[in-house]
């Protein structure tokens, strides 16, 4: 592996774990916001990353352009990251703080499956393998019973599935060369015009508390949306996704602190499995890059 490749591989690595601390913060300022509509919730999120993006690109010297065909793959970036995002955000006020979590967290194998499609980066059978793993300890966190809770849980899958073709498109637009802060200033523009007729529909006027709240919420997810832009474009998928279950320690921990939340044991069967199948996936690829690199060195 060259120095280059190393070191973006190191630094995504980095953005992906701060991004699972910000995005963890969030969830928790989400939830404690109380009884407010998702849509109101989902707007207020998204606006102040409009204001800091804003402020970042007018500061810059390139300013708001985007590089010529990019528009398409921005658009599908906001699209399913938007609707992941309000199905996630769903999630969090009807599940478990770590079930919704650790739903949202199955978008790097989404990413695994999409980037397949997307960006031709073919995944071999044990990258099959662990989708199909993660995939068996999800029904464990949502624990099929065909009733709400089981509903429920689904909506929270789609967060993590929007999320991971979202991430597919990032990464392509990283290799063409889009800035982070042009990304996440088009995801959350797209964000707030797509949740804002629904806000004004059915808007519950804030109390100052829960107005500060959803500023931390806001501010939290800024950073992470940073952070999650950043990661994806340094690195690819296979390569940093396990550390994106960060966010579901972080998650667990606020939720034993702040909610007095403890995950039943189903869902901790479901967790093992999938951080579990995670961390092989990441040990064998980093087996497949030492071999490679060995065999550079001998030719």
């Amino acid at each position: 592996m060259s120095n280059a490749k190393a070191n973006n591989k190191m630094q995504g690595i980095f953005f992906i774990v701060m991004a699972g601390f910000f995005f963890s913060l969030m969830t928790l300022f989400v939830r404690k916001a109380g009884n407010l509509p998702t849509m109101e919730k989902a707007f207020f999120r998204n606006a102040v990353a409009v204001v800091v993006a804003f402020i970042t690109l007018a500061r810059s010297e390139e300013g708001f352009k985007i590089k010529k065909g990019n528009r398409l793959d921005i658009f599908f970036r906001c699209l399913f990251g938007t609707t992941g995002m309000v199905c996630n955000f769903y999630a969090i006020d009807h599940l478990a703080l770590a079930d919704a979590n650790m739903l949202n967290k199955l978008s790097p194998f989404f990413a695994i499956i999409f980037s397949a499609i997307i960006l031709k980066e073919r995944p071999n059978k044990v990258e099959w393998s662990a989708v199909v793993v993660a995939m068996i300890g999800t029904l464990f966190v949502i624990k099929p019973s065909f009733n709400m809770q089981f509903a429920n849980g689904l909506v929270g899958v789609y967060g993590g599935l929007g999320a991971g073709i979202a991430y597919a498109f990032i990464h392509r637009l990283g290799k063409k060369g889009e800035r982070g802060p042009v990304i996440v200033l088009c995801f959350s523009i797209f964000s707030c015009l797509l949740t804002l007729p629904f806000m004004i529909i059915n808007f519950e006027p804030m109390t100052v508390k829960q107005l500060c709240i959803m500023l931390c919420a806001g501010l939290a997810a800024t950073g992470g949306q940073f952070c999650i832009t950043a990661a994806y474009q340094k690195a690819q998928a296979k390569d940093i996704s396990v550390f994106d279950y960060s966010q579901i320690l972080f998650a667990a921990m606020l939720g034993f602190l702040f909610l007095q939340e403890l995950p039943d044991a189903f869902s901790v069967i479901g967790y093992i499995l999938i951080i579990g199948i995670a961390i092989f996936k990441w040990w064998y690829m980093m087996q497949q890059d030492k071999k490679e690199s060995e065999h550079t060195e001998e030719a």
